[in-house]
């Protein structure tokens, strides 16, 4: 960003919603604060979209692997327009959209941002769109391109392919020339069919070895967000060089004690699956990976976004929005999340 020759000192009163501690969705709070001007590096972005993760819903139940204390304003990503910048800050993104992940925070109408941390989204993608393949898109992206890599003309199972990243997955598979399994419940199988899977029954006690007849030979991917024991299934669905990708641990979503003791035994199976000597292997994908090395990080997590958004432009990726909802009803919004019934990710917008 280049130096900016004027910048704000202009408060603005944002609307936020808190997560006061581990409460049911009807729990959240609504508040009003005036924000601060923005300070050196960073700017105010006016939010046009948010969204409901599995993450909100684990942070709900203090069950989210590294979440702030309570009270904190929850939201993990965001869409929205640059309306004031700090000192150092280009003045020239005033009036640009611009996407950021923000891990939390982002459930307001208005935020400060570090401006290292915006990523352009074109004037022709609707905010909520882009909000839907934010942190999803990115995700499904890295996790088939950069870790699995899976080629034209093979084939890969999703769990949850009905989900926020699970419909984007098979959608980026589908383009990339690549058969996809998907699960969801039998309401959604036909929706599932038509973004380019073949369904599978998830409630199913013989779901894996439905799997296993229709890919008989293996498969060479495994994308899972369940985790638990059913997880060495998904290990086993591997055919030799194939690639496990767990990247949740939902199954433990309503487990009582530590937050992080089932990821740190995930941690531990992955580890000991990888140290075997069958030619496969398996992953743990952590969107903050790499974190460390900020420009790097920023500039891959761009450049996925790019692509994913570039698909959607053009029509071959179709966002699976499930509802937009108003800021001052995230409740709803996140009841409606947690309630399984949804195709996709449900939308947070600012107004009616």
């Amino acid at each position: 960003m280049t130096a900016s020759t004027s910048t704000s000192t202009v408060t603005v009163s944002a609307t936020e919603i808190v997560l006061p501690g581990t409460v049911e969705p009807d729990g959240l709070e609504v508040r009003t604060r005036d924000l601060p001007a923005p300070a050196a590096g960073h700017v105010v972005l006016r939010m046009e979209a948010t969204g409901v993760a599995f993450a909100e819903q684990q942070m709900r139940r203090g069950k989210y692997y590294d979440q702030p204390p309570f009270p904190f304003v929850p939201g993990y990503d965001v869409v929205g327009t640059v309306t004031a910048t700090g000192p150092g800050v280009d003045t020239g993104l005033t009036g640009r959209r611009f996407a950021a992940v923000t891990k939390t925070g982002a459930w307001a109408s208005h935020l400060l941002i570090d401006a290292v941390d915006l990523m352009p989204v074109p004037d022709d993608v609707d905010a909520a769109a882009a909000e839907t393949v934010l942190v999803n898109g990115i995700t499904a992206w890295q996790m088939l391109h950069r870790i699995a890599k899976v080629r034209s003309g093979g084939i890969i199972v999703v769990l949850g392919a009905n989900g926020g990243v699970g419909s984007t997955l098979v959608q980026l598979a589908r383009h990339a020339g690549i058969t996809v399994i998907g699960t969801a419940s039998p309401r959604h199988h036909a929706t599932v069919r038509e973004l380019g899977a073949s369904p599978v029954d998830y409630r199913d006690p013989d779901m894996y070895a439905r799997i296993r007849e229709m890919a008989p030979d293996g498969v060479d991917a495994v994308f899972d967000h369940v985790g638990g024991a059913a997880l060495e299934q998904s290990w086993r669905l591997l055919r030799r060089g194939g690639t496990l990708v767990s990247y949740g641990t939902a199954a433990s979503k309503d487990e009582e004690g530590n937050s992080q003791l089932p990821v740190l035994k995930l941690f531990a199976r992955l580890a000991a699956w990888n140290s075997l000597p069958n030619g496969r292997s398996a992953h743990f994908y952590n969107y903050w990976a790499g974190k460390r090395c900020q420009a790097s990080w920023q500039r891959r997590l761009s450049e996925d976004l790019t692509q994913v958004l570039r698909l959607v432009a053009d029509g071959s990726v179709v966002p699976q929005i499930a509802a937009r909802i108003p800021l001052a009803d995230a409740a709803s919004a996140l009841a409606l999340a947690e309630s399984r019934t949804v195709l996709g990710k449900v939308v947070i917008v600012p107004g009616t």
